[in-house]
């Protein structure tokens, strides 16, 4: 057997080996989430969430049933529309869910929130005010957006002061310094997240695709002896 077709073989089996775009999905850009005060209620606590692709959204919006089931593919890709946004936006089952999906807590006192208008849901995101039973100094904010879709999905999250923390299943719980005390900025930087992830996705695939490359030129010189003894 010729090593070219081999070799062709080789990448064909590294590509196959690639994870479909279902399972890579969650490995896109991540969300973001900001955590701020409210300069004129000190009760106050605002959380903006912004998705990472747009088609993130028209997954939760069949998950959420607002969108056809068969908008998600069988071989795991997503059909986007960018008409997706505003029907996700405009139903009553998203603002539910946001505010399952994250909520603020001031010790044990939970905080109530309420969803500002959503306009232009893919590129601005949502805004959420939380207010507490009284002026705040230090809340615990949990998000757990999308990973009850796939828990590999994450989200970066920054606050005032410089603040970070990075948002995942497992870590979906973090305290914020709103006002007073000094701010605690996150042990796990976002970016020094991000990297440290697609490094690992990136090294998995060289390495298969290595053995498999590897494998076939082992083969291809096993095949050219027995022809030489021949």
């Amino acid at each position: 057997m010729p090593v070219i077709p081999l070799a062709a073989l080789a990448v064909a089996a590294a590509v196959l080996a690639l994870p479909s775009p279902a399972a890579a999905h969650p490995f896109g850009d991540p969300q973001t989430v900001s955590i701020t005060p409210d300069e004129q209620r000190p009760d106050v606590v605002r959380v903006r969430w912004r998705v990472g692709g747009p088609d993130d959204l028209t997954l939760l919006g069949v998950s959420l049933g607002l969108l056809p089931a068969d908008r998600v593919l069988l071989d795991g890709a997503v059909d986007y529309r960018t008409t997706d946004p505003a029907v996700i936006a405009s139903s009553e089952q998203f603002p539910a869910y946001l505010l399952r999906q994250i909520t603020v807590a001031d010790g044990a006192r939970q905080c109530v929130g309420v969803v500002a208008p959503l306009k232009a849901l893919a590129r601005t995101g949502a805004t959420v005010d939380y207010t507490c039973p009284g002026p705040v100094g230090t809340v615990t904010v949990a998000v757990r957006m999308l990973t009850d879709l796939n828990p590999a999905y994450r989200a970066m999250a920054t606050g005032p002061g410089g603040q970070r923390a990075v948002y995942g299943s497992g870590e979906d719980s973090h305290d914020w310094t709103i006002a007073g005390g000094r701010p605690t900025v996150g042990s796990t930087s976002p970016s020094t997240s991000t990297g440290r992830s697609a490094a690992v996705q990136i090294a998995a695939v060289v390495g298969g695709g290595l053995l498999v490359a590897v494998g076939a030129l082992l083969v291809s010189r096993r095949m050219r002896r027995r022809r030489a003894v021949a």
